[in-house]
């Protein structure tokens, strides 16, 4: 959706200002658009028949680039994905989660310990967004909604990093795992908390 807006945005546009555009929004880190994969989008666009060449242009030993602009099929794709990110709520594939999922893997103290570390890390980059949104970069030089974007980033890093504490207290508190219902049902052994992360442990 990205690449598709910025060309109908843009259009016509190489690709190259495609790229610097997106960069320039660091969208590689908050949209998971990389970089390198760009021109292989643009390419795939055209072919879906949502995009198509304009020009070739290539100037002294330049590579050649190409201009795109945006069908009336990429109009129709556009819009209907736009407003399938804005009327749906999509959970976004997170890394910490998966990590999260094996929490009794891991000491009681260890948990605890990078939770917090990860709510100040959280809470270090809500104040670095934050003094962005002071900045002339934001105030002057983008439009409004990029602020409240970044008032978004601001909000939601400040309410994990209050959740990681939250949750760093309850396992400092010794409060168990799994459930009484299940903590000796067949099947859970490997959920169970190891000898070195246990209540046992912490107990020594």
């Amino acid at each position: 959706m990205m690449i598709l807006g910025l060309v109908r945005w843009m259009q016509p546009v190489h690709g190259y200002d495609v790229r610097r555009e997106l960069l320039s929004w660091s969208a590689d880190k908050w949209a998971n658009v990389q970089p390198g994969s760009i021109y292989h989008a643009l390419r795939k666009l055209t072919e879906e028949g949502l995009l198509r060449e304009v020009a070739t242009e290539q100037v002294g030993g330049r590579p050649a680039r190409t201009t795109y602009e945006v069908t009336a099929k990429g109009e129709d794709e556009f819009e209907t994905l736009l407003r399938g990110q804005w009327w749906h709520v999509h959970q976004q594939p997170d890394p910490f989660l998966a990590a999260f999922s094996f929490l009794p893997a891991l000491p009681r103290q260890e948990a605890a310990a990078a939770l917090r570390n990860r709510a100040n890390l959280m809470r270090a980059s809500a104040e670095s967004t934050r003094a962005s949104l002071d900045s002339d970069w934001i105030r002057v030089s983008k439009p409004a909604h990029v602020a409240w974007m970044f008032e978004l980033w601001v909000a939601r890093s400040e309410a994990e990093a209050t959740w990681c504490e939250q949750i760093a207290e309850r396992i400092d508190s010794g409060v168990s795992y799994l459930p009484d219902e299940v903590a000796e049902a067949e099947g859970w052994n490997g959920w169970r908390e190891s000898g070195r992360g246990g209540r046992e442990s912490t107990a020594e």
